[in-house]
């Protein structure tokens, strides 16, 4: 994986820190080139990895980036799956039958036989790999490395024991779509216990990571010694505690943890993207010295 990853949080207007920067979000991303500008200004970077929900404007979105193969030929996204708003609002809005016939990938009557099927005999892992096959149709024809199992659903698994489903969902994606399979959690340590058992070995995880243990159940300390003491590897995110950590001493404090293998971040400027950027750089650059000089 790259070291450093682009995600889509600024783009569907969610922030953790106001309601009001939010709904300029909202405003700001109404159009989908003003999405494709604001990842350019990561690419312009080297920043070639996009990490994204599944999220209906993301279809818009991807054939843009298929249209400027010159541009993009590096590129990668790592889609994040489900994106539960989209099917709740499509139910609402067109119900059950209709929000099956535009999602379901496919024959239709086939896909709806099998997944009539599948909830006759209550076969949910059937119905999964439905849901699986419907997320991944708008990612057609983009190099998608890594396939992730959305914090929503991974922790719901995780509290239920319900280990079969998240096994099913690591075979499913890693034969049909040659990925590798990532996993969003807000419980990183107890996630990583729960795959060890069901013979998943060294796995990424994607997981909140910052000094003030804002959304890492069990908190910084069990954090930190996992990091040191377990093999995982793990993407940070939300590495500014939701806005309570300043930039440089949130990178600061990341970037000299151990097994954090990616960075994601969010911005919505060309100027905190170059900043956010610039400083995973130079803290890598500084930590790498510093080993360099134990070492020797």
């Amino acid at each position: 994986m790259d070291r450093i990853l682009f995600g889509d949080n600024q783009f569907f207007a969610v922030n953790h820190t106001s309601d009001e920067k939010s709904r300029a979000q909202s405003i700001k991303f109404k159009n989908d080139k003003t999405i494709i500008d604001t990842i350019n200004y990561a690419v312009d970077m080297s920043v070639d990895t996009f990490m994204c929900t599944t999220h209906d404007r993301m279809r818009n979105v991807c054939e843009l980036i298929k249209s400027d193969f010159y541009r993009y030929k590096d590129f990668k996204i790592y889609p994040c799956m489900p994106y539960a708003h989209k099917y709740a609002n499509a139910i609402t809005e067109l119900g059950i039958l209709d929000t099956i016939k535009t999602y379901v990938p496919g024959n239709f009557f086939g896909t709806l036989f099998k997944g009539g099927k599948a909830l006759l005999n209550k076969d949910f892992l059937s119905m999964m790999e439905l849901m699986i096959d419907a997320e991944m149709k708008i990612f057609k024809g983009i190099n998608t490395p890594v396939i992730f199992l959305q914090n929503v659903i991974t922790d719901l698994l995780l509290g239920l024991g319900m280990k079969d489903v998240l096994k099913a969902f690591y075979e499913y994606v890693s034969e049909k779509y040659n990925a590798e399979v990532g996993f969003i959690t807000m419980n990183m340590p107890r996630l990583l216990n729960l795959l060890e058992s069901i013979n998943i070995y060294n796995p990424i995880i994607c997981t909140s990571i910052n000094s003030a243990g804002f959304r890492m159940s069990g908190g910084t300390e069990l954090y930190e010694n996992t990091l040191r003491t377990r093999n995982v590897r793990v993407i940070a995110m939300q590495v500014l505690g939701g806005g309570a950590i300043h930039p440089r001493e949130a990178i600061d404090y990341v970037c000299g943890l151990p097994n954090i293998e990616s960075i994601l971040f969010g911005a919505s400027s060309k100027q905190n993207i170059s900043q956010t950027i610039s400083l995973i750089r130079e803290f890598d650059e500084k930590y790498s010295f510093s080993e360099s000089n134990i070492a020797i």
